[in-house]
């Protein structure tokens, strides 16, 4: 008998395809029936399953001869029920109607059978049953790849063998799926065809539950798997499947490290750094650096991941996390600590609570999560952002900053004092209540203030991590001026009476020059305070008004306590009786002062009284020509008449009030003794120039009498002044005394210069440029007007407040001579007898900066800046 096969049938079914029988001509008469195998993938040939093309109708729109399969679902004595695998129906059948072993019947067996209809009710019946014999699927593991995704039709024929065409699932549908949906992937793995086919591709489906490890396959990932079918459908699937390869793919991530040879990369896909070697980036590796975004491919090699294949990605293409628009507020519960313990292994080790919609939620953060270096407590009151990682959803607090009110939530200890010292980076503040200055750093300042020397500020004190002894100031906080204070003063006022004065124990070689500092002794007031003797010690800053009280003087003062130490002194000292026996007290003016003592000019003008500086109570530093003083006189060896016990007091009118309004021209005939000390005569004297009844008049004058204390008039310099009384004696003296000189500028060097003045011995007088009013810069020739001073230290004289009054003559530039002009145009860069020029001095910009800020660039032809 010849082969039925005549040709071949290419055909689609649809989604759930039930078994159906296609008529076919094959250059044959009869017809032959096709069934498809419970695979999907075969056909088989059945004689006996032919039927006649007349039908008789039944309730469920099936014919006679039509032969279905199901399952054995029911199984009683006499009849059971049975599950149809093509369509949802559950049909009796009776056993009498199995062909076959009743007793080999069991409950799950695939059977085939009949549809007819029930003579009584006419409800549709299986009838001649036949079990159909399971294919037997091989046990062994098969080798596959997860699908690719090809977005075709459910079902292909491909050579006559009918496959599903899937993807691996998605990631937004692994173990997620609509209600009544599981998400399905595919597998695919090769058979050998028949004889005269090629090789075939089978593609069977998959769900989460069968792949072992709980495990993600992502496309062309290559499997292992069994082959399982379903009873009720006979469709076959993957089950058990097991990852054999990932498939290679290109990874994101940002270099985290760089060493000599080496390097890291924080990957983008999950929370891990993976090695790579500097031969596997494939760019300039002079421009690698930590920070920079690469795409990379993973190997294994030596039992160990590696990135292979590094290349540079934009700048901002790698992100690894999502920040928060909204701020929260919440409390810091735990700090990150200054000094990382050997077991800390946590990169997160702070902690932060707050209350996130209606959760309470603990939140991690590390050392790059705070805005600014300020150091946080537990307590902290702060505002934050949350940044989700995109790899593991972890959430961390960042963008942390402290808040105004936090101090009212931590209940520390704050501190106020004045900065006292500023260096690079850090300073010392002087602190109120405690002796030692307190150390801090810049970074601990909050909200990003400046500060300086004297701002006064409010601090918290922690223990260096580094040493137990040693603290340091932390949240430093700018205060408004006037808050800190070091003392506190009693608003009673006491009076008492002078027990001890101060007597002056000023250094033999200190001057007010040289900056030397001065210690005094403190004076003692004895006082009463509800009937207890006290005694409270004062100094002469304290004292108010003229007048250095003596023992026995009864005077008034409050009391001010030191809030360190909680040491007591009188402040605000006025004297309110003097004692009768105290030696009288003078008043002056200081006239000289030299390295380690001066002279004072009295009351009345007319002569001068010497005084050592070891007699001086108060500040020599603050000591100055003209200052009104107050001292006693004594006499010393010799009997010479010298000034002890010198104190300044509030400046009081030095020249007498009765000042002529007619300013004078004179000539000076005598200069004071200051500037010539071998005469005898204290007093200068001025000889009036002026026609008219009073020319050749002299009046005589003091350092009182002189604008410009520190002015050194010479004889025969030409002076403007005017004429007043003297009330104590009547005496007529020239006050308000101004030099009028006028000179030319001899020249001018870099910082000085020198103007054409006799002064002494001397021909010129000297000035440096700072002198030079309204910052002009002289030339030779120039006509100024100016001041003469004396150096004390070296007894030279020079011109201060130089003012121009007109300018020299413009000087005329002369032309080169012609042997030199043609010279240089016969010289070429290559002569090597050329000259060459030496750089002297480096220019300056105007802000006395060395170069330029602005770089110079290389013009472009056409380009216009």
């Amino acid at each position: 008998m010849g082969s039925p096969w005549k040709g071949f049938v290419e055909f689609t079914l649809p989604a759930s395809p039930p078994t159906a029988f296609v008529s076919a001509d094959l250059s044959s008469t009869s017809p032959v029936g096709l069934s498809l195998s419970p695979y999907g993938r075969s056909m088989s040939f059945d004689p006996g399953m032919l039927h006649n093309n007349g039908h008789t109708a039944y309730a469920n729109g099936t014919g006679p001869g039509l032969r279905e399969t199901g399952v054995v679902e029911k199984l009683l004595t006499s009849y059971g029920f049975i599950q149809c695998s093509e369509r949802q129906a559950r049909l009796f059948f009776h056993c009498s109607q199995y062909n076959g072993n009743l007793q080999e019947l069991k409950i799950g067996d695939d059977v085939e059978f009949e549809v007819s209809s029930d003579r009584r009710t006419g409800k549709p019946i299986a009838v001649k049953l036949l079990k159909i014999k399971p294919e037997v699927l091989p046990e062994e593991r098969i080798q596959g790849q997860v699908g690719p995704d090809l977005h075709a039709y459910p079902f292909t024929v491909l050579h006559g063998y009918i496959h599903p065409v899937v993807s691996a699932i998605p990631v937004h549908l692994d173990g997620k799926s609509a209600p009544g949906q599981v998400p399905t992937g595919s597998v695919c793995y090769e058979r050998n065809g028949w004889s005269g086919f090629p090789q075939e591709v089978f593609y069977l489906t998959y769900t989460p539950d069968d792949v072992e490890g709980n495990i993600h396959l992502d496309t062309g990932d290559k499997v292992s798997f069994y082959m399982d079918t379903n009873k009720h459908t006979g469709a076959v699937s993957a089950r058990n499947i097991q990852l054999v390869k990932k498939k290679q793919m290109r990874c994101q991530g940002v270099v985290c490290a760089t060493k000599e040879a080496f390097g890291f990369i924080e990957r983008a896909d999950v929370v891990k750094e993976i090695f790579f070697h500097y031969s596997e980036f494939k760019g300039d590796l002079e421009a690698l650096q930590a920070g920079d975004d690469v795409e990379f491919t993973i190997k294994d090699r030596n039992g160990k991941e590696v990135a292979t294949d590094v290349r540079l990605l934009p700048q901002g293409t790698v992100i690894f996390e999502d920040i928060s628009i909204e701020q929260f507020e919440g409390t810091v519960v735990k700090v990150i600590p200054k000094v990382p313990t050997k077991n800390q292994n946590d990169p997160l080790p702070g902690r932060i609570s707050a209350r996130i919609g209606f959760t309470d939620k603990e939140l991690p953060f590390g050392e790059k999560d705070t805005k600014s270096k300020v150091t946080l407590l537990e307590g902290d009151h702060i505002q934050f952002n949350i940044s989700t990682d995109r790899r593991d959803k972890l959430e961390r607090a960042t963008n942390i900053d402290i808040l105004p009110d936090t101090f009212s939530f931590t209940k520390e200890t704050r501190e106020m004092g004045v900065i006292a010292a500023i260096r690079d980076g850090f300073g010392f503040i002087k602190c109120v209540d405690r002796d030692a200055r307190m150390f801090f750093h810049f970074s601990e300042v909050l909200e990003e203030t400046q500060l300086h020397i004297s701002d006064e500020v409010e601090f918290t004190v922690v223990p260096d991590m580094l040493s137990a002894q040693r603290n340091h100031a932390v949240r430093i906080k700018k205060l408004p001026k006037g808050t800190v204070s070091f003392h506190t003063q009693s608003e009673q006022r006491f009076v008492g009476v002078v027990e001890k004065d101060i007597l002056g124990t000023t250094n033999k070689n200190a001057s007010p020059t040289k900056n030397k500092e001065k210690e005094c002794e403190e004076g003692v007031i004895a006082y009463e305070d509800c009937g207890v003797k006290l005694t409270v010690a004062y100094h002469t800053k304290d004292l108010e008004g003229g007048g250095q009280p003596q023992v026995g003087d009864k005077v008034e003062f409050s009391i001010n306590e030191v809030k360190r130490t909680g040491q007591q002194s009188a402040v605000s000292i006025r004297v309110l009786n003097r004692n009768a026996s105290n030696a009288k007290r003078l008043h002056g003016f200081v006239a000289t002062l030299k390295d380690n003592f001066g002279f004072i000019e009295t009351a009345n003008h007319d002569q001068e009284i010497f005084f050592h500086y070891s007699e001086m109570c108060g500040d020599l530093e603050n000591l100055e020509l003209g200052d009104t003083v107050e001292y006693t006189l004594s006499k010393g060896k010799g009997n010479k008449v010298s000034a002890e016990k010198v104190t300044k007091v509030a400046a009081v009118n030095g020249i007498g009030d009765d000042v002529g309004v007619t300013v004078m021209m004179g000539k000076v005939i005598r200069p004071l003794r200051s500037v010539d000390p071998s005469q005898t005569e204290y007093q200068g004297l001025i000889e009036i120039t002026e026609e008219g009844g009073t020319k050749g008049t002299n009046y005589p004058f003091g350092i009182m009498g002189m604008v410009n204390k520190a002015d050194c008039l010479q004889k025969g310099e030409l002076v403007k002044f005017q004429v007043c009384t003297v009330p104590q004696t009547g005496q007529k003296m020239a006050c308000n005394v101004v030099p009028q000189r006028r000179a030319m500028v001899e020249c001018v060097k870099d910082q000085f210069g020198f103007i054409t003045y006799e002064v002494g011995e001397s021909k010129k007088l000297f000035f440096h440029v700072k002198e030079v009013q309204d910052g002009l810069e002289l030339q030779t020739g120039d006509e100024v007007e100016f001041s003469v001073v004396l150096n004390q230290r070296t007894g030279k004289c020079s011109a201060c407040n130089v003012r121009r009054v007109s300018e020299g003559p413009k000087p005329v530039v002369t032309p080169r001579p012609d042997r030199l002009v043609n010279r240089l145009k016969s010289i070429t860069l290559d002569d090597a007898s050329a000259p060459r020029l030496v750089i002297v001095r480096q220019p300056r910009g105007p802000d006395n900066s060395k170069g330029f800020n602005v770089e110079r660039k290389t013009r472009q032809p056409g380009v216009i800046d």
